[in-house]
C-alpha cells in the first residue's frame, strides 16, 4: 500500500477526471454513443447516463453532509438500475446536457462543505459508512476510470500516477476486504511500490505475484484488462 490519499488529492484529482471525461465524451461523435463500451451490456449511452446519475447521487450525499439529514444515493440499486436504463434512450445533445449540468452542480454542492461538514458520516450506495470526504474521491475515481471506458483514445495511462497509486491501494483494499479472489503480490515496474491482496480462505497457497506499471496494474485490478500489458494473470471476480 503506498500511503493515504487526502481530501485536496482527492478534490484535484476530481477536477483533473471531471476534465478528462468531459474532452472525451466532447471528442466522440453522438453515432459513436451507440456503440458498446468496454463494460458488458452497455452502450456509450448507458456509461454517459451512469457518469451523470452518479453525480446526481453525490450531490444526495453532499445535502446529507451539508445539512444532516439523511439522503442516500439511490433510494435503490434495482431504481440506479432503472435511471440508467432510462437515460440511456436520452437523445445524445440531452445526454451531454446532463452530464454536464448534474457535475457543475455537485462541484457547487460539494464547495459549500466546511471543514465540520467533511468529517460527516455518510453512506455509499455499497452501504459503507464514510466521511464526506469519501464523495470527492468516489466522483474522482468515476470520471477517471469511466473516461478510459468511453473508448475515445483515453487510456490508463493518461491518467495521473498518483491517482493510478490510490486507485491501486483502493482496489487491493477492497479486494482483500471481500477475500473471495486469488491472493496476490503487485509490483509497479514503474514505482517503488508494492501490493498485496488476501485471497479466499479455500485458495490457501502462495500469492501469484503480477508485475507491471501502475497503468497496467490498474487496469487489471479494476477488471479493464485480463492481465498487465494483456499478460495472463489470475481472472479477478467483479470489482464494483
Amino acid at each position: 500500500m503506498a500511503g493515504q490519499r487526502s481530501l485536496a488529492d482527492s478534490l484535484r484529482w476530481m477536477a483533473e477526471g471531471g476534465k478528462t471525461f468531459s474532452a472525451a465524451l466532447a471528442g466522440l461523435p453522438d453515432d459513436r454513443l451507440d456503440r458498446p463500451t468496454a463494460l458488458t451490456g452497455w452502450t456509450g449511452r448507458h456509461l454517459v447516463a451512469h457518469v451523470a446519475a452518479n453525480a446526481d447521487a453525490l450531490v444526495n450525499l453532499a445535502h446529507w453532509a451539508r445539512t444532516g439529514e439523511e439522503r442516500p444515493m439511490y433510494t435503490s440499486f434495482e431504481q440506479r438500475d432503472a435511471d440508467i436504463q432510462a437515460g440511456a434512450v436520452r437523445s445524445p445533445a440531452e445526454l451531454r446536457s446532463w452530464a454536464a449540468a448534474s457535475a457543475e452542480q455537485l462541484d457547487r454542492r460539494l464547495s459549500e462543505l466546511d471543514e465540520r461538514q467533511w468529517s460527516r458520516p455518510v453512506r455509499t450506495a455499497q452501504g459503507r459508512t464514510v466521511p464526506a470526504t469519501e464523495i470527492a474521491w468516489l466522483r474522482a475515481r468515476e470520471v477517471m476510470v469511466h473516461a478510459v471506458d468511453l473508448g475515445a483514445g483515453v487510456g490508463f495511462g493518461d491518467l495521473p500516477a498518483d491517482f493510478l497509486t490510490a486507485l491501486i491501494d483502493d482496489i487491493t483494499a477492497k479486494r482483500s476486504g471481500a477475500g473471495d479472489g486469488p491472493a496476490l503480490t503487485l509490483t509497479a515496474t514503474d514505482a517503488r511500490d508494492t501490493w498485496t491482496v488476501a485471497g479466499a480462505s479455500e485458495r490457501a497457497g502462495d500469492p501469484a505475484e503480477v508485475t507491471g506499471t501502475l497503468a497496467e496494474l490498474a487496469a487489471y485490478l479494476s477488471g479493464r484488462a485480463p492481465g498487465p500489458g494483456d499478460r495472463p494473470a489470475p481472472p479477478l471476480p467483479r470489482w464494483l
